[in-house]
């Protein structure tokens, strides 16, 4: 059964047998007494037990150098009357303390001024031995079986505890370090780091032979303000950490499978709509090549589906790994290197601690889109170059080789070929990249697309926002394929969503239209309409313009000529040239 600590009172632990003499006892007495008891104070007290004075051996040794007829002398001559004591219910420990605070042998306990007992530092010793013995058993006991290490060393660096955990963990056995100093086993440790510095120390630290992982902390102990040593616990969290690893690889697959969930529907060839001939043209090329490890280069306007196309490639080619896009030009430069190669814990400032798997690696076995691969800068053309080549990786930080395997398919709207004149493009990265180059027509170059697409927009919009589905008129229809739309698929969704949704009726009419798109739409017509005569082609423009802009003066001949920058007197002669009428209110 395991002992119970608990503070000892003197009245526990006093000798109720001791030496007592009245005041008219001789010195002789006192000797007799304590030669018979084998004691060293004999007790002064009274008729009621009130203690009146101490006289110890150390005494009567002094006095018998003195004076020869000691024995018949009084001992109330000679006691010691500044008399320490303490009440029945004090503590052992303060006991002690007093003790050797006032450097005395015994001490009595006192109730009510009258003496119940003694106690010497023998029997306070004694009795801690005894204490500590059958305590320290227990301790050892329970130590042993704490599933955690725990070690303890002196001010020196001397091992004065070594538990059954810390054992196991380094193959070092308790009666072989314990007694000597820590650095003959092992080195550089926190514990002697606390050792020296005397602040608390933590951290976690790896063993690469056993492929275990401890959580330490060392703190320095002191007891009364005086350093007495360090005591440091250890916590194996290797299965945690291994299980941490996991997890952090399976959350970074994660994070990019949920933004990518919502794009699925969209990672086939059937998605993508539209049966002009440049369109079918473009996926029939890249059906053919989906299925081969070639880089792949995308070519086209903003807005024409270049992310949309690399998905389809790559949900065709059934590359087991995933599809990460990445926008070149959305990625701080100084972040480009860690973001493609990912970095190692403690790599440099701000890190994870942790660390971070790269582009690269998430990307095994699958696909990584390079959009607006233009933007790269030079730098980091010339490893995206390398890794190309080579086929691996290493993390910032790190020295561990990370073979790749990922298909790169890259993108932009602006002229590489260009951008290498210019000397901000490499051209021998160009032609790793573009082994196979896809053209993407923009949306006016297919205007048979154009009401596929706003019956597939309508509709998921309207469904949105829990609308009934609208209808859309002729004349709308009409003004939407003719206009030019430089954003390509996204101007048209935009646009088609907020006519959806401000739309007041059930079908879309031409007055629903954005009045930019119907002012080009005008404008377009009327250059369509010029006769191919180009007497008559200037002179309908003149007619064209200047009715136009009388309307921006609302009549004002004088606002007019300077809206068209060319004199009044010229003005009036070409409206009466081409018999161009005016309001009432002209001038």
């Amino acid at each position: 059964m395991f002992s119970i600590p608990n503070e000892k009172k003197a009245k526990d632990v006093m000798n109720k047998d001791f030496i007592t003499l009245s005041e008219s006892d001789n010195l002789g007495n006192a000797i007799d007494l304590i030669i018979k008891h084998n004691e060293r104070e004999v007790m002064i007290i009274n008729e009621e037990r009130e203690i009146k004075g101490i006289v110890s051996l150390t005494d009567i040794c002094n006095i018998s150098r003195k004076k020869e007829n000691y024995r018949y002398m009084l001992v109330s001559e000679f006691m010691a009357q500044n008399i320490i004591y303490v009440d029945k219910d004090a503590k052992l420990g303060e006991c002690r303390n007093i003790m050797r605070k006032n450097n005395i042998g015994v001490l009595p306990i006192l109730e009510d001024s009258k003496i119940l007992g003694v106690i010497n530092q023998k029997h306070i010793r004694d009795f801690l031995y005894m204490e500590l013995e059958d305590y320290g058993i227990t301790v050892k006991h329970i130590i042993g079986e704490i599933k955690e290490g725990i070690c303890a060393m002196n001010s020196d660096g001397i091992v004065v505890l070594w538990n059954r955990f810390m054992e196991e963990r380094y193959d070092i056995k308790s009666e072989d370090i314990v007694g000597k100093h820590m650095e003959i086993y092992l080195k550089d440790t926190i514990s002697a780091k606390v050792l020296h510095t005397r602040t608390r120390e933590s951290g976690m630290y790896t063993c690469a032979e056993k492929d275990v992982y401890g959580l330490v902390d060392a703190n320095p102990t002191y007891i009364e303000g005086e350093f007495v040593g360090v005591v440091c616990t250890e916590v194996d969290i290797t299965e945690a950490k291994k299980l941490s690893q996991k997890l952090d690889k399976a959350k970074d697959r994660l994070k990019y499978l949920q933004d990518e969930v919502k794009n699925l529907s969209g990672g086939s060839f059937d998605s993508i709509l539209g049966k002009s001939y440049k369109l079918e043209k473009a996926k029939e090329i890249a059906k053919r090549v989906s299925k081969t490890t070639s880089s792949i280069f995308i070519f086209g306007e903003s807005g024409t589906g270049k992310e949309v196309f690399s998905r389809a490639i790559h949900d065709y080619s059934e590359r087991k790994g995933q599809f990460i896009p990445v926008n070149c030009s959305a990625i701080p430069s100084e972040l480009f290197e860690s973001e493609f190669f990912g970095y190692e814990s403690g790599s440099f400032t701000g890190a994870n601690k942790k660390g971070k798997m790269g582009i690269f690696e998430l990307a095994k076995n699958g696909t990584v889109f390079l959009d607006e691969i233009a933007d790269l800068p030079l730098s980091m053309q010339a490893k995206l170059l390398r890794v190309l080549e080579e086929k691996e990786i290493r993390r910032i930080g790190g020295e561990k080789v990370i073979k790749v395997d990922a298909r790169i398919i890259s993108a932009t709207n602006k002229n590489l070929l260009e951008l290498i004149k210019q000397g901000k493009f490499r051209e021998d990265l160009y032609y790793r990249l573009n082994v196979v180059q896809i053209d993407l027509p923009a949306l006016r170059e297919r205007k048979e697309d154009i009401a596929i697409l706003v019956y597939k927009f309508i509709k998921e919009i309207c469904k949105q926002n829990n609308k009934e589905i609208l209808e859309i008129s002729k004349e709308a229809m009409k003004a939407l394929q003719k206009y030019r739309w430089k954003g390509n698929i996204r101007e048209l969704k935009n646009t088609m969503e907020n006519v959806a949704i401000l739309s007041r009726g059930d079908i879309i009419e031409i007055d629903d239209i954005p009045e930019y798109i119907l002012d080009e739409v005008k404008d377009n017509n009327i250059e369509e309409e010029y006769p191919l005569d180009l007497t008559k082609a200037i002179s309908k423009l003149e007619v064209n313009t200047i009715t136009k802009a009388m309307q921006m003066a609302n009549g004002n001949k004088a606002k007019a000529a300077k809206i068209l920058n060319i004199p009044r007197t010229t003005l009036y002669y070409k409206m009466e040239l081409y018999n161009i009428k005016t309001s009432k209110n002209g001038q």
